[in-house]
């Protein structure tokens, strides 16, 4: 592996570093009360927060998803807003909608703006794939650009703004998967796996009594936005900007960096999104691991969680049993040689 260039000229504040660290800590011991196991999961959506990035939860019912969710807005001192997406809901019930209302003094009547559940910090999208895409699109402004645009005004989103969506991949009946330009919104596609057999038993013990865990807040908002800007003041090397931005357009077929098996497997490749989350979560692994600065190490460890929503195979990959992991995993062991 290369080393990094020294073409880095601004320095991360290390005591900024320190504080991270230790608010890091705090937050997966507090999540640790509630949630079992999972503790790649609760970095990554750590690793998500602290880069303004959104996720997409994929899990078998039961595994605690939503408590997961739940969880993090307790240790964070922010709002927290619930939408359970089903097939009759509008768009209008995620942004909110316009009711006439009254001056009981004058009796004029005029419109009114009442705001959606869209309008929190942290957003869970409970089952995002039960709703039709006209309705999955309400989120697409928001998770973007952080504000919402409805009767012909736009209205900004509270700072820090998260999205956590949950969706469950046996059921398919009644379900709309989700279209590209949603799920690139996702900085990150995380599966949950089953629990070992000792966490379960954990799991079992801890859920089956009157007593638990009670969850402190840990951070307000205002701190959490100011480890968002220092996470977006950690410098990069040259090399491993390159070394981001070289996978991701390797995943694109047709194209001259693109190896046989990408162009024989995929139908897209990820586009340039990709290569900058892929970049500020290296950061923010980099920061949580006491480094000043990312190595290409940090980019592999996010190209999983990053690329596997943003390639799409085609038949023959479907044909030779090929997922997108596989191909991910055939590019960084490429990568390495």
């Amino acid at each position: 592996m290369s080393q990094p260039s020294t073409t880095a000229t601004q320095a991360a504040d290390p005591a900024a570093l320190d504080a991270l660290n230790d608010v890091y800590e705090r937050l997966r011991a507090e999540i640790g009360k509630v949630i079992v196991g999972q503790e790649r999961i609760v970095k990554f959506v750590i690793v998500s927060l602290l880069s303004r990035g959104h996720v997409l939860l994929i899990g078998v019912p039961g595994l605690a998803k939503t408590l997961l969710i739940r969880t993090l807005a307790q240790a964070l001192d922010l709002q927290f807003s619930r939408i359970q997406f089903t097939p009759d809901l509008m768009p209008s019930d995620i942004t909110g909608t316009e009711i006439i209302e009254e001056n009981q003094s004058t009796g004029k009547r005029s419109f009114k703006f009442v705001h959606g559940p869209i309008f929190a910090n942290i957003v869970l999208a409970d089952e995002i794939n039960r709703t039709p895409p006209k309705t999955q699109a309400a989120l697409l402004e928001a998770m973007q650009e952080q504000h919402v645009t409805a009767a012909g005004q736009t209205f900004a989103l509270d700072l820090p703004f998260f999205v956590l969506a949950t969706q469950n991949p046996i059921e398919q009946e009644g379900t709309y998967p989700l279209p590209e330009a949603q799920l690139d919104r996702f900085m990150m596609n995380l599966w949950l796996d089953y629990p070992s057999f000792d966490e379960e038993v954990d799991v079992v013990r801890s859920t089956t009594t009157i007593r638990r865990g009670e969850v402190n807040t840990v951070i307000s908002g205002e701190e959490l936005r100011t480890f968002q800007d220092f996470v977006r003041q950690i410098p990069v090397a040259d090399n491993v900007i390159e070394y981001a931005v070289s996978l991701v357009s390797k995943t694109r077929p047709g194209r001259n960096s693109a190896p046989d098996f990408v162009t024989n497997y995929l139908n897209y490749g990820a586009g340039p999104r990709a290569s900058q989350y892929l970049i500020l979560g290296a950061k923010t692994l980099a920061a949580l691991d006491g480094r000043l600065t990312p190595l290409e190490k940090d980019v592999r460890e996010m190209a999983i969680p990053v690329l596997r929503h943003r390639i799409v195979t085609n038949f023959n990959a479907e044909a030779d049993g090929i997922s997108p992991i596989d191909i991910i995993e055939r590019l960084l062991d490429a990568s390495q040689r």
